[in-house]
């Protein structure tokens, strides 16, 4: 999977709402009601990140929890992380 330019991650954001991009990855912080709906929402996320073959970095602090993705084999953002980002979203 190739790489999206400047123009096609910007196009990608605006179909992504909250997310943001940080360098070559987007990101989106959540926050959830306790450290055990934290924990449930990952492995929410887990499941979709397993059927999509595509996983992000997670940072799970108490009640707030930080996805990352980026497409490392691409060496940057593709429509796959989109795809996931907003998979995620839909729950």
């Amino acid at each position: 999977m190739s790489r999206l330019d400047e123009a096609g991650i910007a196009a990608a954001l605006r179909q992504t709402p909250g997310w943001e991009r940080s360098g070559s990855e987007i990101r989106r912080r959540y926050r959830l009601g306790d450290f055990r709906a934290a924990l449930d929402f990952v492995n929410r996320v887990g499941e979709l990140a397993e059927r999509a073959g595509h996983h992000p970095d997670i940072d799970i602090r108490y009640d707030t929890v930080v996805l990352a993705l980026t497409t490392h084999d691409a060496g940057g953002l593709t429509t796959k992380d989109f795809e996931l980002a907003r998979a995620i979203d839909r729950g």
